[in-house]
């Protein structure tokens, strides 16, 4: 769009007001006149007036058709500015041709970049009937034109592309007829189709920023939780995402897809919670979110759809910041297989994950190696990064070495569309100028044909997407284009004097550098990763947190957080800190003090599991810091018992103790995986030893000792109560003396001689008479009568037998 400025008068300028006031004061006539003849040149100094062709901006609104062919009417319609200070009069709006076909590429950007008007670039006007009269234009009015005008009055004699220019000529109060503002175009004039077209390759691509969160709810549908609705107005009709589809869907393009968003809109189909500050809400888009997907199954048949890596993570991020955190590169390769699972999960399409897409196409060693540790051998490159000095643009497809290709796409058409296209004129002057450079290329080198890809922004805006279209249908015709997929201009015979050379890393461009991800992002990718690989080893159904957790882990990674570094940091940090809260669930349950009671007791530690699932592979570890005063399971200074829990439950772990000393002990329980890595914090606790004292011991010896006397004398009485029975049947027998009537000496006597009976059993066989009764009365079938004598001994006694003694058994 041409330039204005403010134009200013000379009559008000500080040179002339110090006139008017000199000329107050002097009093002379002649030395009054020779004031007045002063020249004005110090009041252009003084403030310089702006150029008198931008003075009036000119704005190309339409421009159709964007390519005729002979007998059309070329068409243009815009609106011009006044934007200086005084009304501009006897104005007209004309149309110029500048000159024949312009020379290259080069001249194009030359002609676009040029502003200000001149006569030998810009050319003469067209004028008589294609000319627009406005009497009168006041500052800061507009004013609608409309110039029509049949191709053949163009003298368009050669095919290639011509200047087109609007102008507005006209006069102010303080300058003379001149133009005041000119607007430059370009018509591209191929009106038969060329001999040898260019391929041309058009990357369209459906990549959006992250909504998806890491949490996920606790039903077996694990309800996924958006971090909020905003994705719903993009696939709405008329948002972004929407308007990408069906645009794309007309279009010769090759899909190139973020498998994250298609996963994410996927699980918008279903229900689904919105963050709605501390809570959640539930999810109301399903409807456009069943729309949006099955209006991409149907763009995308018959089609070439390129996947990049799930969450399109940031190469060159990685490459040169990630590369310092050990574990970063590792996600990729997992990336690239779920990207390919879920697009052909999703779109019924199977995809290639063979491209790597750098940021901006910016590639150095380090990218590209990167690029390839994911799989990719062919990277999406750009020809400002891989610069080169031929007259014409060669092949994109480039080998690098390695067996990896370098698709370079053209730097110019693959910006033509970045910046505001809200304006009809900005997005007009795009469309045309887009036209031209194709046009360009083919016209390069007619006999040689060649393959040119076209890689725009990454995220295209309504305005910027809507223009793409439009350019890319104007060459829907071929007259000098034809259309070929990605993976077909990857494959395209190289053209031998391309560069192959992939610039150093001190090349790479600084403004994409201050926006990498910083080095902190990787080392919270890695605490989350480890924090994950530490707590799924001891989950019952580990996918229900690996699955959702791992793709928030790529989506950290994204491209898309490139220039909004605190979004950034509040995403890492709320799928970090959900991961550890999710942890928490499975905790020891704090437990006061103990005390022992006596040599050995049982120490429980409860274990709770609030997750919805059960837990299992975990080891509880209990730890007595003194083992002398108090030892674990059989003597150990440390005990360790396994625990598995149902989900929702509790579980108590026992462990038995003994105690040698009384007084406390510290005392550390602590869970772990079973390969050895600490689970959750560890709970500490004390035990108190207080029941083993030294009255204890003596009072615990001295009930020893009264039993061991008190087995002793039982013992004592049944030998002589059985000794006294044999000397009993002894006098029975005839010839043994009757001692019934004895005095009380020989009650005494005849005790003295049993005790002395019961001792010598230690050492003789004289219990004889003993064995045999025991034998008569054990092995009697008789039945007992009332006067029989009753034995000291019932049959098959299991008292232990004296010494010496014989008892059949």
């Amino acid at each position: 769009m041409a330039e204005a400025a403010v134009f200013q008068g000379t009559g008000r300028s500080p040179a002339r007001r110090w006139l008017r006031r000199a000329a107050a004061v002097l009093a002379t006539g002649p030395l009054l006149a020779g004031l007045l003849h002063l020249p004005s040149a110090p009041a252009a100094s003084a403030a310089p007036a702006a150029s008198g062709s931008r003075t009036v901006d000119v704005s190309l609104d339409t421009l159709t058709p964007s390519a005729p062919v002979k007998g059309d009417t070329v068409t243009i319609t815009g609106t011009v500015t006044n934007k200086g200070k005084e009304t501009v009069s006897d104005a007209q709006v004309d149309l110029r041709l500048g000159g024949g076909p312009m020379a290259s590429r080069h001249a194009i950007e030359a002609a676009a970049r040029r502003t200000g008007f001149a006569q030998d670039k810009d050319g003469s006007v067209l004028g008589g009937p294609y000319t627009v009269k406005i009497p009168k234009l006041p500052a800061g009015l507009s004013r609608d034109f409309r110039i029509a005008v049949p191709v053949g009055k163009l003298a368009l004699d050669d095919e290639g592309i011509y200047q087109l220019g609007v102008s507005l000529t006209g006069r102010t109060g303080s300058e003379p007829y001149q133009v005041l503002g000119i607007e430059r175009t370009f018509l591209p004039w191929q009106p038969a189709a060329a001999k040898n077209k260019t391929q041309l390759t058009v990357m369209w691509p459906l990549i959006s920023a992250a909504y998806l969160s890491a949490e996920t709810g606790s039903d077996d549908q694990q309800t996924p939780v958006f971090e909020s609705d905003a994705l719903a107005a993009e696939l709405a009709p008329g948002g972004r995402l929407e308007r990408m589809v069906s645009l794309g869907a007309e279009l010769p393009v090759t899909w190139v897809i973020d498998p994250d968003l298609l996963a994410t809109v996927d699980a918008m189909t279903r229900n689904y919670r919105v963050r709605s500050g501390t809570a959640t809400v539930p999810g109301r888009n399903q409807a456009v979110a069943k729309q949006w997907l099955s209006a991409l199954d149907k763009a995308v048949k018959g089609k070439k759809v390129i996947a990049l890596p799930y969450g399109d993570p940031d190469l060159a991020s990685l490459a040169h910041r990630g590369t310092k955190v050990s574990g970063s590169l590792s996600h990729l390769r997992p990336a690239t297989e779920i990207a390919e699972s879920t697009v052909e999960t999703i779109l019924h399409v199977k995809p290639s994950v063979d491209f790597a897409w750098p940021v901006d196409g910016a590639v150095d060693p380090s990218i590209v190696d990167v690029a390839t540790s994911a799989g990719a051998d062919k990277v999406i490159a750009r020809s400002d990064s891989m610069r080169q000095d031929l007259p014409y643009s060669p092949t994109a497809a480039r080998p690098i070495g390695g067996g990896t290709t370098a698709v370079v796409s053209d730097a110019v058409l693959s910006k033509a569309f970045e910046g505001g296209m809200a304006r009809a004129g900005d997005a007009t002057l795009a469309v045309q100028k887009f036209l031209a450079q194709t046009l360009a290329v083919t016209q390069e080198q007619p006999g040689n044909p060649r393959s040119i890809v076209v890689a725009p922004q990454r995220m295209p805006t309504v305005s910027q997407a809507e223009s793409m279209a439009s350019a890319l249908r104007v060459l829907d015709g071929q007259r000098w284009t034809q259309p070929l997929d990605l993976v077909a201009a990857a494959s395209a015979k190289p053209d031998p004097k391309a560069t192959t050379q992939v610039p150093g890393a001190a090349k790479y461009p600084r403004h994409l550098r201050r926006t990498e991800l910083p080095v902190e992002t990787f080392q919270q990718v890695r605490a989350t990763q480890d924090t994950l690989d530490n707590f799924k080893v001891i989950l019952t159904a580990a996918y229900r947190v690996v699955t959702p957790f791992g793709n928030a882990i790529n989506r950290e990674m994204s491209t898309s957080w490139r220039g909004r570094p605190e979004e950034a940091r509040g995403y890492q940090d709320g799928v970090l800190q959900h991961l550890k809260d999710l942890t928490a669930e499975v905790q020891l349950i704090e437990k006061s003090d103990l005390t022992l009671s006596g040599r050995s007791a049982t120490i429980p530690v409860t274990v709770q599991n609030k997750l919805v699932q059960g837990v299992d592979h975990l080891v509880l570890r209990l730890e007595s810091t003194k083992p002398t005063r108090l030892k674990l399971n059989g003597g150990e200074a440390i005990a360790e018992l396994p625990v598995t829990i149902d989900g929702g439950h509790s579980q108590s772990v026992k462990f038995t103790a003994s105690a040698n000393a009384n007084g406390p002990v510290p005392m550390t329980a602590q869970l772990f995986t079973e390969d050895g890595k600490p689970y959750g914090k560890p709970m500490k606790f004390t035990v108190k030893v207080s029941e083993i004292t030294s009255t204890v011991m003596l009072v615990i010896a001295g009930g020893v000792l009264l039993l061991v006397l008190a087995g002793v004398r039982m013992y004592t009485q049944r030998k002589r109560a059985a000794t006294r029975g044999a000397v009993d049947e002894a006098a029975e027998e005839p010839g043994t003396p009757d001692t019934a009537d004895g005095t009380e000496e020989d009650d005494e006597a005849q005790e003295a001689g049993a005790g002395e009976a019961t001792d010598t059993t230690d050492s003789a066989d004289t219990a004889a008479p003993v064995g045999e009764a025991d034998t008569a009365s054990t092995e009697s079938d008789e039945p007992v009568r009332a006067s029989d004598r009753t034995p000291d001994t019932g049959p098959q006694s299991g008292d232990p037998s004296g010494p010496g003694e014989k008892v059949n058994r």
